[in-house]
């Protein structure tokens, strides 16, 4: 016999419905446990142009501390100095020393150390010529005012003299974000261009000339200049060696064009007032030294001088320890620069230890 349609659709209905067994449906459910993560979280964000180390050390050290669970976000200086203010991360990284402004919302005194060091490189993307590019101290800064346009403009010919330069517009690429990267590059700028230090000045963000490109991070900048003809810009030495970017030679103090290497860096370093000096809060501005790279930038971490949980605070500093000291290692494999041993130990009194 056939079922009528509205029988069909009555028994469907029950058919649907879940089966109780006359007590609590709840004694019919089982729960599955959900996995928990017990580890304390220690947060690291900021600069970009150190995020590689950064990571790499937390990766080593996260390996030694199974209990803890720490984390680095690359959200740039400027944003890693705002989240370290309003306390949502237990300690910034910034190429940029805290500015006037900044300490003063500060509610408590702090300790900046310097953590690791690296070198800014001037990279550049022209497909048609081998031979490196040498740019004069009274060049580079007038390419990134915007008062040298052209590749074949006759003061970069003059300092490549052989070298058949396109007569192609110049596409300048900086960053977008608030940047210690940008601060210490236009501090380099501002030591050896008047015109740079009355226009721009230094600072982590710039008024760039119209005709500028801009990109987020280091990463940002680096990938830009990849896919970008013709384009120059400033970025962290590794970001530009592992994605292959051709780097120019530039002039140093000395009137000698220096490529940015590790031994070129670490003279860079020793050329620089700062290496022996016991204010360890100002950027490099231009080392001295016949061999020196002249443009390079130290890292800081930001950390309070008590922090509210005893784990917590005993995590912070055992972590910046052992980054003074065991993790000074990993710095040249990632193309950066161990620190001296006059900084370490700065860094290591400001610890207490």
């Amino acid at each position: 016999m056939k079922l009528s349609l509205k029988i069909i659709i009555r028994l469907g209905f029950i058919l649907a419905l879940p089966v109780f067994s006359g007590c609590d449906s709840n004694e019919n459910v089982i729960e599955t446990p959900t996995a928990t993560d017990q580890r304390t979280e220690l947060s690291v964000a900021g600069s970009t142009f150190a995020s590689p180390f950064f990571n790499r050390v937390l990766e080593a050290w996260g390996q030694k501390n199974p209990n803890l669970k720490p984390v680095y976000r690359s959200i740039g200086s400027g944003a890693g100095i705002e989240e370290f203010i309003a306390g949502t991360t237990d300690i910034g990284t910034t190429d940029a020393p805290l500015n006037a402004a900044e300490s003063a919302r500060l509610k408590e005194d702090i300790s900046e150390i310097i953590v690791t060091s690296g070198m800014i490189s001037i990279a550049y993307h022209l497909d048609d010529i081998d031979d490196t590019i040498k740019l004069p101290r009274e060049v580079y800064p007038d390419i990134f005012l915007g008062k040298i346009t052209r590749w074949d403009d006759p003061r970069i010919a003059a300092a490549n003299p052989g070298l058949k330069l396109p007569p192609k517009f110049i596409q300048v690429v900086a960053r977008a974000d608030s940047s210690g990267t940008t601060y210490a590059f236009t501090h380099h700028l501002s030591s050896i261009s008047q015109t740079w230090k009355v226009g721009l000045g230094a600072a982590k963000t710039i008024d760039w000339p119209g005709s500028t490109m801009t990109a987020p991070g280091n990463e940002g900048v680096a990938q830009r200049l990849a896919i970008t003809k013709y384009s120059i810009g400033y970025v962290e030495y590794g970001f530009a060696h592992r994605l292959g970017l051709k780097t120019a030679k530039l002039e140093n103090q000395a009137g000698k064009y220096v490529l940015p290497s590790l031994d070129a860096g670490e003279e860079g370093l020793s050329g620089s007032a700062l290496s022996s000096s016991s204010d360890l809060s100002e950027s490099i501005s231009d080392p001295e030294g016949d061999s020196s790279y002249p443009i390079v930038a130290y890292t800081w971490a930001l950390l309070h001088q008590r922090y509210n949980d005893p784990d917590k605070d005993l995590a912070v500093r055992n972590l910046i320890k052992w980054s003074l000291t065991e993790g000074q290692t990993l710095a040249k494999p990632l193309m950066y620069l161990p620190l001296s041993q006059q900084i370490v130990q700065a860094g290591l009194n400001k610890l207490g230890g």
